[in-house]
């Protein structure tokens, strides 16, 4: 089994294009109003969009984006308005993460985990 795509609810998917192309994602499917559906810049994965009339309670969603160069991810972003809720920082489960939030509130996850993405020093 190999996981294929992410789903995030949407108010409007129009604005979420615009917020995940400039996050670095590529646009291959444009459906308006109901969904959009993007390429990761490396693998093989890809990420969608889709409307919804209500957005969910509670926690809601986190999305994890791999980057090799974190900081520079960060820096560029940064640099084309994006704000994030947390800087690049090193966390206690050996990964370093910034946090940001798309325009729906989804939680997103810039990272980079290395060796210990899957190999932490307590992997079963």
């Amino acid at each position: 089994m190999n996981l294929n795509q992410i789903t995030v609810p949407s108010i409007d998917v129009a604005k979420a294009i615009s917020f995940y192309e400039k996050l670095g994602l590529r646009l291959i499917v444009k459906a308006l109003p109901h969904y959009a559906r993007f390429e990761c810049p490396e693998g093989d994965g890809t990420f969608s969009v889709h409307q919804v009339d209500e957005l969910p309670k509670g926690e809601g969603i986190y999305v994890y984006f791999e980057c090799t160069d974190l900081d520079e991810q960060v820096a560029n972003l940064m640099e084309k308005g994006i704000a994030f809720d947390e800087p690049a920082t090193d966390r206690p489960w050996l990964w370093r993460e910034a946090r940001l939030r798309d325009l729906d509130r989804n939680r997103i996850i810039l990272f980079y985990g290395g060796v210990n993405r899957k190999s932490p020093p307590w992997r079963i």
